[in-house]
């Protein structure tokens, strides 16, 4: 007897608790997931995100235009040297202005320039070179300090976004009075984060962009260089440099 009566203690205390669960369980509030594209989560940054969508798009220009030139400039015939070698030392100088003339190159250039001052003194030739050589770099170099900045200024303005956040977060808390709510600091923070996200993605770009293409240059330089020695040992050698009839 004693038995059956502690069996049904348990089995009441047993339903109570279960009931007292399920009614927690619906009392509860139940969370919900959310989930932000991309394009959602940048929408939240502000009109500062649309300032740096246009220096993304700049940098992305200035990239992909200097990287083609650089591409076109590298492309010269391992024997184009050799081939002006041999036209100026059989006096063609107009078969080496035509082969010049066929690639679209620094290289070329330099040495059609020089070409075209054969009969003058040694000192005008290669200072002519010399000339054509900066002009050409400079060339190469335009926009590149555009980039350079873009790198340096887009996280900057990222962090100024963030700045404004807060500033907003902090002032909507203020005017909240007794009502404070903590979504108020923390969505204000989100979206300021935001901008600082978008400012470093824009900025590592192109920085890494930057550092690519000067290294780029800095290589086609040399090549420029050793044509430039080598044009310059060409006309010291022996040959017999009338122009061709």
């Amino acid at each position: 007897m004693l038995f059956h009566l502690l069996q049904v203690g348990l089995d009441s205390a047993a339903t109570g608790m279960a009931e007292t669960a399920s009614m927690a369980a619906q009392a509860a509030p139940q969370q919900v997931e959310q989930s932000y594209s991309l394009i959602q989560m940048a929408a939240k940054g502000g009109w500062l995100m649309i300032v740096l969508a246009i220096l993304s798009v700049i940098a992305i220009y200035i990239f992909g235009k200097k990287w083609w030139m650089i591409h076109k400039a590298q492309q010269v015939d391992k024997n184009f040297m050799r081939d002006i070698r041999d036209y100026i030392h059989e006096g063609k100088v107009k078969s080496a202005l035509s082969l010049c003339e066929k690639y679209d190159s620094p290289i070329a250039r330099l040495v059609e320039k020089g070409i075209e001052r054969i009969g003058r003194p040694l000192t005008d030739i290669q200072t002519a070179v010399e000339n054509m050589g900066n002009v050409e770099i400079a060339r190469l170099e335009k926009g590149l300090p555009t980039l350079a900045t873009i790198s340096g200024g887009a996280p900057m303005i990222g962090f100024l976004g963030t700045v404004l956040g807060m500033v907003q977060a902090f002032f909507n808390m203020a005017n909240a009075g007794n009502n404070i709510d903590i979504t108020l600091l923390s969505s204000g923070i989100y979206t300021a984060m935001i901008t600082t996200v978008g400012g470093l993605i824009v900025g590592i770009l192109a920085y890494f962009g930057y550092n690519y293409l000067t290294a780029q240059i800095s290589d086609l330089m040399f090549k420029m260089e050793s044509a430039t020695i080598d044009f310059m040992d060409l006309l010291h050698e022996p040959a017999d440099n009338e122009e061709e009839k």
